[in-house]
Parts: structure tokens; sequence; C-alpha cells
């Protein structure tokens, strides 16, 4: 149904979206849960995004568990709404506890493999790449600074 609204349209609606649910969460200070996915494509490069809205910066794909749903589900579901991609071997790398809009929240971090180009939508999603881990485009966002390190630890 979203396809119907003209992306600039979309995008606006994104934006002050976004800008409320940071506003709901510094005032309601609910724990939140989501997830957050590193996909590699099959020469070791990692999957980032830009969001639309937001800050400038270049994220993994992911987001909130919606009510009832795991967080693996969770995890496959973002990165098929954000980039059009599956992902193969996805397993559990790790948990982050961290304030989030001013509220507690907790990140599921997975990794996997993605054997798709993505593809993003160019309304939540303005771009999707792949890159290689020694050079990283800027800027990087302070969450996937974080998750990189303990992805990164994880391997050592």
């Amino acid at each position: 149904m979203f396809h119907l609204i003209p992306k600039p349209l979309h995008q606006i609606a994104l934006r002050t979206a976004y800008v409320l649910r940071n506003r709901w969460r510094l005032i309601r200070k609910s724990p939140v849960e989501g997830v957050s996915v590193i996909g590699r494509d099959f020469d070791g490069q990692i999957l980032l995004v830009r969001h639309s809205y937001g800050p400038p910066a270049w994220y993994f794909p992911g987001g909130g568990l919606k009510r009832g749903e795991t967080a693996e589900a969770a995890a496959k579901r973002e990165l098929l709404e954000e980039t059009g991609c599956d992902i193969d071997g996805l397993r559990l790398v790790g948990l982050l506890e961290e304030e989030l809009s001013g509220a507690p929240h907790t990140a599921h971090i997975f990794e996997g493999v993605v054997d798709d180009m993505p593809k993003p939508d160019g309304r939540e999603i303005i771009e999707a790449r792949f890159f290689p881990t020694h050079s990283l485009p800027e800027p990087l966002g302070e969450q996937t600074r974080t998750r990189l390190k303990l992805w990164q630890a994880r391997k050592s």
C-alpha cells in the first residue's frame, strides 16, 4: 500500500515519524528491542545502508521487533524490507545493551551471507551497497561502529 504514496511524500512521512518516535521513547523510556544485520557477500564485503531520514550516515540494515516476533525473524524481515535481499547462515553474533533515543535498547546483532545485489526502495533506504571492511564509507553511524567492533571481536 505504501508504494501508492509518491516517494517524496513518503520520505516526509518517514522523517516526521522518526522525530515523533524518538520523542515518544524519550518521554516513555520503555525498553525496546531491535536487530542489526551484518550481511557479507562472498568476497567478505559488508552491506551498509543509508536512510532517507535521521542522521546522514551509513548503518547496518535493521529495525525493531514486532510484537511476538523473534529476533531472527525480525532480522530476516528487516533485511528483505530494506534491501530486497535474503540471507543464508544467519546466526546471532551478540547482544548490545544501549540507550536509543533516551530509552533502554537491546540490539540483537546477526551475521550471514547475502548473495543478492541490494535494491533499495528509494523511500526508506536511499542507498545500499557492499563495502570492503578496510575501506568503509564515511560517515559511519556511531551504532554502526559499535556493532562492527562487536562483530570483529568475535572473529579474533
